[in-house]
């Protein structure tokens, strides 16, 4: 599955921010914000953000710390986070890399993210089990991912607007409605909530563990604590 993420993300790189605008009405920058705000980073707090994409996330940390690596498969996108990075004067290193193989060293980093990336990794508990093991004692993982609404109606008409207006607007402005049906069908499959830290839990020892709803359960930020 991974050369085809890949591929699809490379496909979409240039339209990914202005759909993810478009799509999400802007509230993901504020998802990302609550995201870091929870984290808690400081000035010395060193920070990964795995499948960093156009850099936003990273970029979002960067208001707290200086010491920000991203890191994705995908050069496309990062080539974008760079461009984005040299127009802000940003001081964030983006490289590529496998969220399932890490080039760090064990106890590297205070924080570790990944935003809207892990429903896409072809093992989600080895990714997981890189995050614990990259991070110092006491760092913190934070992950930000689309899930399921609890409440029926809203999820109805969620449904509604992820089968067929996202893949709708992607292929109008992304030429690529495969992308776009790809990734709410993904997002709706996916664990949330207690079933998403079973598998964090499974996966490493982190001794503490929570999540927290946005926006009616689109999405969900776990907080992992080592």
């Amino acid at each position: 599955m991974s050369q085809f993420v890949q591929n699809m993300f490379a496909s979409i790189s240039k339209k990914y921010d202005l759909l993810n605008d478009i799509l999400s009405l802007g509230i993901h920058k504020k998802w990302r914000r609550k995201s870091v705000q929870l984290a808690s980073p400081d000035n010395n707090s060193k920070v990964l953000d795995i499948a960093c994409g156009t850099g936003d996330f990273a970029f979002e940390f960067e208001s707290f710390s200086s010491n920000i690596i991203g890191i994705d498969f995908c050069e496309e996108m990062l080539e974008i986070a760079r461009q984005k990075a040299n127009k802000r004067n940003s001081a964030v290193q983006f490289i590529q890399g496998d969220a399932l193989n890490l080039p760090f060293e064990d106890a590297s980093f205070d924080i570790v993210s990944i935003g809207f990336g892990i429903r896409n990794v072809d093992d989600v508990n080895k990714s997981i089990a890189e995050m614990f093991r990259i991070l110092k004692p006491q760092g913190k993982a934070i992950i930000l991912e689309f899930g399921q609404p609890e409440n029926p109606f809203f999820r109805f008409i969620y449904n509604i607007y992820s089968k067929y207006f996202m893949p709708f607007i992607g292929k109008i402005i992304a030429s690529s409605k495969e992308a776009y049906t790809y990734l709410p069908t993904t997002a709706g499959l996916f664990p949330c909530r207690n079933n998403f830290l079973d598998i964090a839990r499974k996966s490493a020892n982190f001794k503490k563990m929570s999540y927290y709803s946005l926006t009616f359960g689109i999405a969900y930020i776990y907080l992992l604590e080592k």
